[in-house]
């Protein structure tokens, strides 16, 4: 038996990222996600579109000035999507008074550089507090009530069980809506938001506001008991465990059905999240359809375990052990994104794809293994698209984001033509886990991790301590590979008494969309 192998490497890069916006209708084809197989895909101009994005740091996007020259270097570092903020404060200074100059510069500035955005809503919350919001908000908190801990102290953080909370962000994010709509609704600039940012209560486990204290002691709303009565088989494992620890009951106070502890306040506090925000990205659907996600900070791990426990990290946020709550509460929301700066970017992976959720990485590393990271998000996860936080200090050239995004542009169409499909996946190898083996199509492909230093005789030094190979089935026998750092095998998967020779092995590129011999 032989095999054709196809070899592209990640310094065979001619391919732009980035394609001409189209000028449809205004409200025809706006982006919206569609099924194709088991994957869920963005789709932009009626076609599938892999996010190969960074995120601009917290408030770069608040000065057109700052922005002025960093525009062309975040195109010279082969994105096709920058994630902006919007804030709150600057956008209403006062009640009921919109200023969105700042948001018509930034889509402007993206045009230029024909880029795509998405933008970050900061309103009520940012990374598990209130700060963005305009000081008509901060300075009255007999209107605007704030969370408070175990002893009464007010925290610096909007309470959820506010209907004026609620409401009032609401119609701040419905007005900007209806403004991208307004003033982006041809050129589809704007691609998808983020609603709020890493939302949860910092400090103690849930809030203790005479509000809260009232709704916690009295009955799990019916709402989400009749959503886990209905997904009682499918429901994630964590939620099931607590909620069988109390024999499953239909009905009762959050203790009576999920037990004493942290863990219940952490579902109290997702669902009262999930309900807020996703009132929140209704009302701005409303205005205008585009996909709607939202960005979790994620608990850190035993070995920090102040950070591994709910108030360690934000609790309620969008975690996966209570994502059942928030599809429960807010059903608008398209997307539960984790903000990967951990090491076990692949258990997150795996835990942010349960049950059919989409995955988008918003925020993650940009170094050379956030490029490995970023492979393995499309190919293995068929994921929408991956964004390192930072783009301010990361655009370059010639560095490894600028790198690797352009090996991923070349192959993107053949990503997204085979995502959900069976045709394609990838793996990680590292120090740790040298070797990986996965089947694909009639083979079983094993990747070595090949390092100058370990072995003499690797033919490439790998730059880092983890890098990514990208499988793609063209035909039967008939493999492209993307890849560094690895030594790549064949075996056959269907008789283990067969050999398998590689046929060919062609070392290419991909330029304008058509496959070319050499490594340019």
């Amino acid at each position: 038996m032989k095999l054709k192998a196809l070899v592209v490497t990640t310094i065979s890069i001619l391919l732009a990222s980035t394609a001409a916006f189209s000028q449809a209708k205004p409200g025809a084809n706006i982006p919206h996600l569609a099924k194709q197989g088991t994957a869920t895909q963005l789709i932009v101009d009626g076609k599938p579109f892999l996010v190969l994005g960074s995120e601009l740091n917290n408030s770069s996007a608040s000065s057109l000035e700052y922005m002025r020259p960093l525009w062309p270097k975040i195109a010279a570092t082969n994105l096709n999507t920058v994630l902006a903020t919007v804030s709150w404060e600057l956008m209403e200074p006062e009640e009921g008074r919109f200023d969105f100059s700042l948001v018509d510069g930034v889509i402007d500035g993206a045009r230029r550089y024909d880029l795509r955005l998405i933008v970050i809503w900061f309103g009520s919350w940012k990374n598990g507090k209130s700060t963005y919001q305009p000081v008509w908000v901060k300075a009255n908190q007999q209107r605007f009530p704030i969370i408070q801990d175990e002893k009464g102290k007010g925290l610096p953080t909007l309470s959820t069980l506010s209907d004026a909370n609620r409401d009032a962000d609401s119609r701040a994010f419905a007005a900007l809506m209806k403004h991208i709509r307004e003033v982006d609704g041809e050129a589809h600039t704007v691609i998808m938001m983020q609603v709020e940012n890493e939302v949860g209560v910092l400090g103690p486990s849930r809030d203790h506001s005479p509000a809260a204290n009232k709704a916690f002691a009295g009955p799990v709303p019916k709402e989400l008991m009749d959503y886990l009565q209905a997904h009682k088989n499918t429901l994630i494992p964590e939620m099931r465990k607590r909620w069988e620890a109390s024999g499953l009951k239909p009905s009762g106070s959050w203790e009576e059905v999920f037990g004493a502890g942290p863990e219940t306040d952490e579902i109290f506090m997702a669902w009262n999240y999930a309900r807020y925000v996703g009132h929140v990205a209704a009302a701005g659907k409303a205005e205008y359809p585009l996909p709607m996600f939202v960005n979790t900070w994620l608990r850190q791990g035993p070995d920090k375990p102040n950070e591994d426990k709910p108030g360690g990290y934000p609790s309620g946020g969008p975690l996966a052990q209570v994502m059942d709550a928030w599809r429960a509460g807010g059903p608008a929301i398209d997307i539960l994104s984790p903000d990967v700066h951990v090491p076990n970017y692949s258990d997150w992976c795996d835990w942010y794809t349960q049950s059919g959720n989409p995955l988008f990485i918003p925020e993650s590393r940009g170094d050379a293994r956030g490029v490995a990271h970023a492979i393995a998000t499309a190919g293995k996860y068929d994921g929408i698209g991956y964004s390192p936080f930072g783009i301010d200090r990361l655009a370059s050239p010639d560095g490894e984001l600028a790198k690797g995004y352009q090996v991923l542009a070349q192959v993107a169409p053949l990503i997204l033509e085979r995502q959900g499909l069976g045709k394609m996946t990838a793996v990680l190898v590292d120090k740790e886990t040298p070797r990986s083996k996965v089947r694909l199509g009639d083979y079983t492909i094993e990747a070595r991790f090949a390092l100058r230093a370990q072995d003499p005789n690797a033919p490439v030094a790998a730059p880092v301590d983890r890098v990514a190979g990208l499988y793609i089935q063209l035909g039967p026998d008939d493999y492209l590979i993307v890849g560094r750092g690895m030594n790549v095998y064949f075996e056959s998967a269907t008789d283990p008494t067969q050999s398998v020779g590689l046929a060919t092995v062609d070392e290419g590129q991909y330029v304008n969309g058509r496959w070319s011999l050499g490594a340019g």
